[in-house]
């Protein structure tokens, strides 16, 4: 696989971004999926920098969630900001990572990003439940680089 369109199909590129809305339907979390072909930094590094280029880090209370692919890299990370970092237990995105990865192994592109969007958006509810005055501060569409 040598493309970023390649990794999902456009049905599973709804799929995943129908994972997003569900799993923000019951908390103030943000989460987005990054997909890019590869990178000459750090892959954590690199997801980073992508979290604040895609402004995840200017959500009112720091609860952004992101997963970063390089396809031909075949690396992802997973991460969060301050706000969800401080308040998730230890384990938690080394868990949601096996999770994603358990699949990723297996080809299932989708069916990871899935697991991880569900693992991600039920601590999110845990820790930011949705309140009446909650807005979707961020795209839940899948961004390319």
């Amino acid at each position: 696989m040598s493309k970023v369109e390649d990794f999902l199909t456009a049905s599973e590129e709804q799929e995943v971004v129908g994972a997003i809305l569900e799993a923000e339907k019951n908390t103030s979390g943000e989460i987005r999926v990054h997909i890019e072909a590869h990178t000459r930094k750090e892959h954590y590094e690199r997801a980073k920098e992508v979290f604040h280029l895609l402004k995840m880090d200017n959500t009112k209370q720091e609860n952004g969630v992101l997963i970063y692919v390089a396809v031909n890299d075949k690396k992802f990370v997973i991460c969060g900001d301050k706000g969800i970092d401080a308040v998730v237990p230890t384990d938690f995105w080394q868990s949601t990572r096996n999770s994603i990865q358990t699949h990723f192994e297996k080809g299932e592109f989708k069916e990871g990003l899935v697991a991880g969007i569900i693992k991600a958006g039920e601590e999110l509810n845990s820790h930011f439940p949705w309140q009446s005055d909650d807005t979707n501060e961020l795209s839940n569409e899948i961004s390319k680089g």
